[in-house]
């Protein structure tokens, strides 16, 4: 999972060195073009196959050091509650969501825009997939290529339906005690903590209900619902040795107000372009918990 979030944010660092290009503070946003823009097509190209392929090479080279196998398949859809598969629906969403907005930026039709911009989240996370089917220690998971098409099919089914989107995946992130008890698998650091321990990360489907309602409407536009996925108390994936330990891994449902930053869009496209970036997180609100060991429970303030 860690391999893919540095796809992810790879991805997104190469979107905010496009950013300037041509003038615009915010090509992500500026889908004004009547025609296709060679010069921005190609550069869009170039910059995404050179740093693709840069980003493979080097993940081969330092991440996948062990003896290789024969590739094979290994069915891992019943560890850590599948809350790595709900980080590959989100981490796929989201690429397809830019895929597609770069390509309306470069002025492709709307269509095409849509069809093969949203390939992008499959795409780029499949060759990671190649790569894990060489692994000793694990292999090809059907299950994690199932999650990167959903999330994948998620944004293009919204886009061809509303052109826009109107519920969009989140992610939030706690630190928990977890981490402290296996940290060469939980992280470390803050930094590792968040990529890697699955304890404390939330999954959250925001819902825009103001784009719903007609439009005369007095509900508050830039206030969404939000429903969230977690699950804690997972230290050691093999469940035996997690009760062995003395933790009882569980599910955790959760109930949120959220913001609906592209709500505030304005005439800055740098302010655009941070507000579009930033609505891949969940931002801190209260929300209500329900999980199988305590009920319901009220967070005054959820991270």
């Amino acid at each position: 999972m860690l391999q893919r979030k540095i796809v992810f944010f790879g991805w997104l660092a190469a979107l905010l060195l496009l950013q300037p290009l041509n003038g615009l503070a915010s090509p992500l946003l500026d889908t004004t073009a009547n025609a296709v823009n060679k010069q921005r097509l190609l550069v869009m190209g170039t910059a995404f196959t050179a740093g693709y392929t840069a980003l493979l090479v080097s993940l081969n080279n330092s991440w996948y050091t062990e003896e290789r196998t024969s590739f094979h398949f290994f069915n891992d859809n019943r560890e850590w509650r599948n809350m790595d598969k709900a980080g590959h629906f989100w981490g796929a969403f989201h690429e397809s969501r830019a895929g597609i907005d770069m390509l309306r930026w470069a002025g492709v039709p709307e269509k095409k825009a849509i069809l093969i911009g949203g390939l992008t989240g499959l795409l780029l996370q499949t060759p990671i997939e190649i790569f894990d089917g060489y692994q000793p220690a694990y292999g090809a998971s059907v299950g994690d290529v199932v999650a990167n098409a959903a999330g994948s099919a998620a944004v293009v089914a919204q886009q061809l339906a509303w052109h826009e989107v109107r519920i969009m995946p989140k992610f939030s992130f706690h630190t928990t005690r977890y981490a402290a008890v296996r940290p060469n698998v939980l992280g470390s650091s803050l930094g590792e903590r968040a990529l890697k321990d699955y304890n404390g990360q939330t999954y959250w489907l925001s819902a825009d209900i103001g784009a719903f309602v007609k439009a005369e409407s007095k509900y508050p536009k830039w206030l969404n619902i939000a429903v969230g996925y977690g699950a804690e108390e997972m230290v050691y994936n093999h469940e035996p040795s997690n009760q062995a330990a003395g933790f009882s891994a569980h599910r955790q449902y959760y109930l949120s107000p959220d913001l609906n930053l592209m709500h505030f869009k304005g005439r800055s496209k740098v302010l655009n372009t941070a507000l579009y970036i930033l609505s891949i997180v969940k931002v801190p609100a209260p929300a209500l918990e329900y999980n199988r060991k305590d009920g319901l429970r009220l967070h005054p303030l959820y991270f």
